[in-house]
């Protein structure tokens, strides 16, 4: 096992277990350490390695396949392996400035953990409730063509139960500007059903008035969405 092998395939840490596999998975195709026409390490040896179930490794290929980094073969000599053409692979991301993606990346995260915060902290209507759950239904179920949509009016509505009008605009913005930068990338099913647990962590925080609760569940929302976001566009 080569140092660089160590490193990428070293033990996940935090809530965002399947995010962080699936960039971990992808930094070792991305970097050729698992290179074309090799097979990665099986699920058992993965998990090992990176300290997650096989249900989150078996995800994690799944989507890096869908995505069109790998295959798997079945049989004798099956496995997972890197595909030996990635142009049909998620497109290349155009040149940026990796300081003004910190920046948008940032930025959202002191805004949406504050933003949270205050509405934990406030007595909420009983119809700011039911619109808040109502945003967090709706969000779970949309389908891929709606999801970018849902998922912004739910992470706005939260912002709106801060009760500060000026931030309204703030995190409009900032919103926008990571859409941008999602749109980038695919959306990948497994993904959006652990955003939609971490979304109901969040309101469950907000609703039970836990503004520390809120403030953890969304900054682990949002380290799992910088994740992805790093591993495709770095």
């Amino acid at each position: 096992m080569t140092r660089a092998d160590e490193v990428v395939f070293r033990p996940v840490f935090g809530g965002n277990a399947f995010e962080e596999t699936f960039a971990r998975l992808l930094q070792a195709v991305r970097l050729g350490i698992t290179a074309p026409g090799e097979a990665l390490p099986s699920e058992r040896d993965l998990a090992s390695r990176l300290g997650v179930s096989r249900d989150v490794v078996r995800d994690a290929i799944a989507a890096l396949a869908d995505a069109g980094f790998v295959e798997r073969r079945r049989g004798r000599y099956g496995g997972t392996f890197v595909l030996q053409d990635l142009t049909g692979a998620a497109p290349p991301a155009p040149e940026r400035d990796a300081e003004r993606v910190h920046d948008v990346l940032a930025l959202r995260r002191v805004l949406e953990e504050g933003a949270v915060a205050e509405a934990a902290a406030r007595t909420l209507a009983a119809e700011d409730r039911d619109r808040l759950w109502s945003r967090t239904l709706e969000t779970a179920a949309a389908g891929t063509a709606d999801y970018r949509r849902a998922d912004s009016r739910l992470h706005l509505a939260l912002g709106e139960l801060a009760g500060v009008p000026s931030l309204l605009p703030l995190l409009a913005d900032a919103r926008d500007r990571v859409n941008a930068l999602l749109d980038e990338i695919p959306l990948l099913e497994a993904n959006l059903a652990h955003s939609n647990a971490q979304h109901e962590a969040i309101v469950q925080a907000v609703l039970r008035g836990d503004p520390g609760a809120a403030r953890r569940a969304m900054r682990e929302h949002l380290d799992g969405t910088a994740a992805l976001l790093h591993a495709f566009l770095d």
